[in-house]
């Protein structure tokens, strides 16, 4: 029960997050957030909070290096691969590992890494994941054109996402990372 949304704005990455969390019978608000960053990286994470703890507080991330998209699929997923088994949060069945969901904001770029450790960057410059993600994706693709600063454009579509589906509750976090001089 979450709504984690992100924006590429010249040259900064936008992530904003709820604080809602819910086991299907309870929902409750937390404490600690959704929303954080780590070394040179912006993370928003759903799925689980265990799984968010490792991602802040176990996992020392590579610098990004070289061709982005090649980094972001082989060294970077393979740092979230070993710090999630070392947690023993990671799943194998199958012989397939599974992770959950997040978005990760580096280098002026927005990023989903999906159960899977499958790398998407969607071409539309803003992204969300967790069960208000199609809510916030509708204000995000409604304010895209518009003048609204990103900020106020993340609040906005995590304020819709808590209108209108179940476990995403105020109060919301919005943080950003913008690309560092001469970045990779």
């Amino acid at each position: 029960m979450t709504a984690i949304v992100g924006i590429v704005h010249n040259g900064s990455v936008y992530i904003g997050g709820d604080s809602g969390c819910s086991n299907g019978w309870h929902d409750s608000v937390r404490a600690d957030t959704k929303v954080f960053k780590n070394g040179a990286y912006l993370f928003g994470f759903t799925t689980s909070f265990r799984m968010g703890q490792l991602l802040h507080h176990a996992l020392t991330p590579p610098e990004p290096t070289g061709n982005l998209d090649r980094f972001m699929s082989t060294t970077f997923v393979d740092a979230i691969r070993d710090c999630l088994k070392a947690g023993g949060w990671a799943e194998k069945n199958n012989d397939r590992e599974r992770g959950g969901e997040f978005l990760v904001g580096v280098a002026g770029r927005l990023f989903t890494i999906e159960g899977d450790y499958q790398v998407a960057e969607e071409s539309v410059g803003h992204a969300a994941v967790g069960s208000g993600y199609l809510v916030a994706l509708g204000s995000l693709h409604a304010t895209a054109q518009t003048t609204m600063k990103p900020r106020r454009r993340v609040m906005a579509a995590l304020g819709a996402a808590e209108r209108y589906t179940a476990g995403v509750r105020r109060p919301f976090t919005c943080m950003a990372v913008r690309t560092p001089e001469g970045g990779p």
